[in-house]
C-alpha cells in the first residue's frame, strides 16, 4: 500500500489538511438533520464546490464527504442500501477536483464511527464492525481515494476494526480520536493510549493523532502529553476545532479567528505534528491563514503548555492532568521512545 503522506513529506516539513465538512455544507444550503453524505448523489455540484474551496485555500489533503458512510449510520436516513454508491461518489467527486487543480493533493476517504457501541458495552460485534467498515472503504477505494481517514473515534476496538477493514480492502489508513474536556475520548482513551495502540495493534496506521474534541489548546496539550509514545518514525496529525462552539442567535458559532488558527497551526508544527488542519467550524479562510503562517513563520522550539495557553487560550476541564500522569514514572510507557524533535 503506497504511503503517499511520507512521499509528499520527503520534500517538506508539513502537510496542510482541510477544515470542517458539515459546517461548510450548512452554508451551502444543507438542511439540519439531513445526511450530508446523501449530497454526494443528490447535489454533487455543491460537494465539488466544497472540495474546491479547500483546494483553492491551499489544502494538501482533502477529506471526502463520507463521515457517516457506514450502513450503520446511513440506515438512520433509509440509505443503508447505497453504501457503495455514496462512498464511491464522494471520492470520485473529490478526485475530479484534484485532477482539475493540477497539483498533488491527497484524496482522503473520511470514515467516522458507526454510531453503535461494540460488544460487550453495546450490541455491535467486532466482526460486524469490520464488515461495515470494509463495505464503506471499498466504495472509497473504487472512487479513487488514496487512503482512508479514520476519524473522530472514541473506542480502541472500533479503531482496530476499521484498521482491519482497511487491510482487507488494501488501502492505507490513518486514525485520529476525539478527546473531550477531560483530555480523554468518550470511552476514556487518552492520547498516550492511542499512541500505544498505534504501535501495538495488528494493522498499523500510517499516521495517528487527534481531531475535533474541544478547542485547539486541549488538543495540543493532549498530544504533548503523549510525547513519550511518539517515535521518530511516526507521522502525527493535529486537526483541531476552530475555537470553542458558542450558541449565538439561534445557531452554533465557533470562536476561532483566522489569527488564532494561524497561531495554532504553527504551535502544532513546533510540537511535532506533520499533518495539520482544522475540524468543526474551520472554513477555507482559516486554512488560507494557516498556510500563510506555516510558510512564513520560522519553526520554533517545542512549545510548553504555558506558551500554548498564553498564545491561543486556556484549556477546558482537566486536560492538564494528562501532563501530570505522563510525568509520573508509571505513565512514561517504559519503552525508551524518543520524541520526534
Amino acid at each position: 500500500m503506497t504511503d503517499i503522506l511520507r512521499r509528499m513529506l520527503q520534500d517538506r516539513d508539513w502537510l496542510l489538511a482541510d477544515g470542517a465538512t458539515g459546517t461548510n455544507l450548512f452554508t451551502k444550503g444543507l438542511p439540519h438533520g439531513d445526511a450530508p453524505d446523501a449530497w454526494n448523489l443528490e447535489n454533487p455540484d455543491a460537494i465539488r464546490s466544497h472540495y474546491r474551496d479547500f483546494i483553492e485555500a491551499g489544502s494538501d489533503i482533502v477529506l471526502t464527504n463520507t463521515f457517516g458512510g457506514t450502513a450503520n449510520r446511513l440506515k438512520l436516513h433509509q440509505l443503508d442500501g447505497k453504501v457503495q454508491e455514496i462512498n464511491e461518489a464522494g471520492a470520485r467527486l473529490l478526485r475530479a477536483e484534484i485532477e482539475a487543480a493540477g497539483r498533488e493533493i491527497v484524496c482522503a476517504g473520511s470514515v467516522g464511527p458507526t454510531g453503535d457501541l461494540f460488544q460487550p458495552v453495546g450490541d455491535l460485534s467486532y466482526e460486524d464492525g469490520v464488515a461495515a467498515f470494509t463495505a464503506q472503504m471499498q466504495g472509497l477505494k473504487d472512487g479513487g481515494a488514496d487512503l482512508v481517514w479514520i476519524e473522530t473515534m472514541s473506542a480502541t476496538d472500533e479503531i482496530e476494526a476499521a484498521l482491519e477493514a482497511a487491510d482487507k480492502v488494501g488501502i492505507a489508513a490513518v486514525t485520529t480520536m476525539s478527546f473531550d474536556t477531560n483530555g480523554r475520548s468518550m470511552m476514556g482513551v487518552t492520547p498516550t493510549d492511542l499512541g500505544k495502540l498505534a504501535h501495538t495493534c495488528a494493522h498499523h496506521p500510517v499516521a495517528w493523532g487527534g481531531n475535533c474534541g474541544t478547542g485547539a489548546p486541549d488538543l495540543l496539550i493532549g498530544l504533548l502529553s503523549a510525547s513519550a509514545e511518539i517515535t521518530d518514525g511516526d507521522l502525527i496529525i493535529c486537526k483541531a476545532n476552530c475555537g470553542i462552539p458558542e450558541y449565538v442567535d439561534g445557531a452554533i458559532r465557533y470562536s476561532g479567528t483566522e489569527a488564532l488558527m494561524a497561531d495554532y497551526a504553527c504551535l502544532a508544527r513546533d510540537l511535532g505534528a506533520q499533518v495539520i488542519g482544522g475540524c468543526c467550524g474551520t472554513k477555507p479562510e482559516h486554512i488560507k491563514a494557516m498556510k500563510e503562517a506555516l510558510e512564513t513563520r520560522p519553526r520554533g522550539a517545542t512549545p510548553t503548555p504555558e506558551q500554548i495557553i498564553e498564545t491561543i487560550g486556556d484549556v477546558t476541564g482537566s486536560t492538564m492532568d494528562l501532563l501530570s500522569a505522563a510525568a509520573a514514572p508509571e505513565g512514561r510507557g517504559g519503552r525508551g521512545r524518543r520524541r520526534r524533535g
